[in-house]
């Protein structure tokens, strides 16, 4: 039987969820941090050189004859040269006098040497400015320089390194999640061991579980030790109880039978007669329908715990009906055991003897006087036990349903019985793998074969 539980997620989903989100948080901070440092290397090395270039220009500024002469050196702006061919512009000031370059590039920091990135004929530069003070014999003047250049070499470094970021990071994430997989895999991996565990395990086997498991997991399985101990205990409890209840209630239903038949043979009038009669009656169905209870309870339990031995079919079914025989003469009936010599098989001798005196018990209680009941156990083609009788059959609309609890044909009117017997059998035949096939013999009479 399955159990359907409420469940609330998948814990291994939310494990790689969790750990799939933190490494996309992290990968997506390793992308900026990465981008943000290089952008700020690259922009530094870049303001190196324009401030190298820059105090070439000024370094290169004399006064000569109280003239202020800029012999700009080639290597101001050769190195500068970029790959992209970025464009250079500049501005050089005599105090506020404009002297050479481009009029409109001002110096509007008056810092020593400052750097901005700053717009200029529609495209983005990064500028320098710088200043410096010549003193000649009778004059002193300063000297101010704007050195910018546009940022497209800049631009492309920075998309390369934004490129790769993004790569590494993306490699970093595949790599993260991968790891998550496994790490989620493994740590649930415990678990399901577990489970896998407990579920190979057989109904009869409740033993502790030894085996060495993560400390996270140790307080779950002494938890289902101490469950599976206590369910032992109440199992032992109540096979216990099972046996002593048959023993208490047959017993006494027993001793007033006897004595009730014994009444019978005192009482003169026939009113009473049939008084005790009936209460013979009552007591042979209220007996057989307490003890088949407890046989069906027994069978129920032992089903999970079979008590498997090596025997042979032929001897055990042989033992009841040597048991049953004078039950048998009593009804004018006859019990054939045939088949062949011997059939071994690997079950529990109880549950098996229980379910063919019941079917032996049925095919008793229909068979006509004078007739024939026939059992034959054999090993082809498969492992059976066949009871048969020359009754009047099962009724062929109940022949599905008659194994159902008390349920009980058309045709028992009048019989004692309590709706058990089939049950008990199937039951049996059902905890061995194998199933109870009742059908009608082509000449009439009921067939009950157990097959194992």
């Amino acid at each position: 039987m399955t159990l359907s539980l409420p469940v609330s997620g998948s814990l291994r989903n939310r494990l790689v969820v969790t750990l799939i989100g933190g490494a996309a948080i992290l990968a997506l901070l390793l992308f900026f941090a990465v981008r943000n440092y290089a952008t700020q290397v690259a922009q530094q090395g870049q303001d190196n050189i324009l401030g190298a270039s820059i105090a070439s220009i000024l370094d290169a500024a004399t006064i000569r004859e109280g003239q202020v002469e800029i012999d700009i050196p080639y290597a101001s702006f050769s190195m500068l040269s970029t790959t992209s061919d970025d464009r250079i512009f500049y501005a050089i000031y005599q105090d506020d006098t404009f002297l050479s370059g481009y009029p409109k590039l001002t110096v509007t920091l008056d810092q020593i040497r400052g750097f901005q990135t700053t717009t200029f004929r529609g495209e983005t530069v990064r500028l320098v400015t710088a200043n410096r003070t010549l003193i000649g014999i009778d004059k002193r003047t300063q000297i101010r320089v704007a050195l910018a250049q546009t940022q497209d070499a800049l631009s492309g470094t920075l998309a390369q390194i934004s490129r790769n970021a993004a790569l590494f990071g993306a490699g970093f994430f595949a790599f993260a999640a991968t790891l998550s997989f496994w790490a989620t895999s493994t740590t649930i991996g415990q678990l399901q061991r577990l489970t896998n565990s407990v579920t190979r395990r057989g109904p009869e086997d409740l033993s502790p579980f030894r085996k060495p498991v993560p400390a996270e997991m140790a307080p779950l399985v002494i938890s289902l030790n101490s469950l599976m101990g206590r369910l032992d205990q109440s199992l032992s409890q109540s096979e216990d109880f099972i046996a002593e209840a048959a023993h208490r209630v047959r017993t006494p239903l027993a001793t007033v039978r006897s004595y009730a038949e014994a009444t019978l043979q005192r009482v003169d009038k026939e009113e009473n007669r049939q008084a005790m009669r009936s209460m013979v009656r009552a007591i042979d169905e209220s007996s057989r329908a307490a003890g088949q209870l407890l046989d069906h309870a027994m069978i129920t339990f032992r089903a999970d715990h079979l008590d498997r031995q090596d025997i042979d079919l032929v001897a055990l079914v042989n033992d009841l009906v040597v048991r049953l025989t004078p039950i048998a003469e009593m009804k004018d009936l006859e019990l054939c055991l045939h088949g062949d010599a011997t059939v071994a098989y690997s079950g529990d001798p109880i549950l098996i003897q229980n379910a063919v005196r019941n079917l032996i018990d049925n095919a008793l209680k229909y068979a006509p006087s004078e007739s024939a009941v026939n059992i034959a156990v054999t090993a082809t083609p498969d492992i059976q036990i066949k009871v048969s009788d020359t009754g009047p059959g099962f009724p062929t609309e109940e022949v599905d349903t008659l194994a159902s609890r008390f349920k009980r044909g058309k045709n028992s009117e009048g019989t004692i019985g309590s709706g058990l017997g089939l049950t008990i059998a199937i039951d049996v035949a059902k905890a061995h793998g194998g199933d109870l096939v009742l059908s009608n013999g082509p000449e009439g009479g009921a067939c009950a074969t157990l097959l194992l």
